[in-house]
């Protein structure tokens, strides 16, 4: 029966090949951008993927830890049956450890404090409004189903007036600038994410959160919804466009507002401006 040991311990350097191999492997880790297989595209998506990675060695040494110890309980204390088929050795059973009760629950215990303390400063750099950064608004976006409503500011620089951008979908900012947004629900409970910048952040009805992000790499990214949020959540996704300069992010602003005046002027009355008899 020591063979059971073996298929063991063939299972575990398996896994223990796999974790060691996820990292170094763009398919097996974290959603990154084509450009940059290997790494995050954002400054807080470093700092989390290097949270990712303390945890990783933490539960891999924990893991590889329990699976010497299994395959070698099965290999040294495997059944062991006399001629006529009877056990030579007699099972013993005794009722517990307290001290090794004390001790499993204090290792466990001290890391989960290390892990606390060590990413408090991370979360409070993406989370804290205190570290919200003092520019202006980029975008308002509210999340409904199934689809995310963007409101930038307009040639005035504020929001919630008349010349807004009302785009659906649609996310632009500027490479290397931090981009400030602030997040509302119209109906249920969603969750904004973009994977490749690490960044999360449930939309809540009646709150209105800022979220702030940046990406050192100019391109095209995703939006998600990453909460549960009816029927048609599977489609909830987004377009992140990240400029390369402040000014390719004006000339993009600049041909929707135009766009968007255009089908303002058609809705009313046409290219004359003519009102429309209906």
């Amino acid at each position: 029966m020591r063979y059971w040991s073996l298929l063991f311990a063939l299972a575990a350097i398996f896994c223990i090949g796999a974790f060691v191999y996820a990292p170094f492997n763009p398919d097996w880790w974290l959603p990154n951008s084509p450009s940059e297989p290997y790494h995050t595209i954002s400054t807080f998506g470093r700092e989390i993927d290097s949270l990712f990675i303390i945890i990783l060695v933490i539960t891999g040494i924990t893991f590889i830890g329990t699976q010497i110890a299994l395959v070698w309980a099965s290999f040294r204390f495997v059944d062991q049956t006399d001629a006529e088929g009877r056990p030579v050795r007699k099972a013993t059973y005794f009722h517990g450890s307290q001290r090794l009760e004390v001790v499993w629950t204090i290792i466990p215990a001290s890391i989960l404090v290390f892990i606390a303390l060590y990413q408090m400063g991370t979360w409070a750099a993406i989370k804290f409004r205190s570290s919200a950064p003092k520019v202006q608004a980029l975008a308002e976006v509210t999340a409904r189903q199934f689809q995310w409503v963007m409101r930038y500011p307009g040639p005035d620089g504020r929001l919630n007036t008349a010349d807004d951008l009302h785009l659906v979908n649609d996310l632009h900012f500027v490479k290397g600038k931090t981009a400030l947004i602030y997040l509302k629900s119209s109906d249920v409970l969603h969750s904004f994410f973009l994977p490749q910048m690490r960044i999360k952040q449930d939309a809540v009805p009646g709150l209105n959160i800022p979220v702030w992000f940046d990406s050192d790499r100019a391109g095209s990214y995703d939006l998600a919804c990453a909460e549960l949020c009816g029927w048609g959540h599977y489609k909830m996704r987004g377009n992140v466009t990240v400029h390369e300069t402040q000014a390719d992010f004006d000339d993009w602003m600049q041909r929707a507002i135009d766009a968007q005046n255009v089908s303002q002027l058609a809705a009313v009355g046409g290219p004359q401006g003519e009102v429309n008899p209906r």
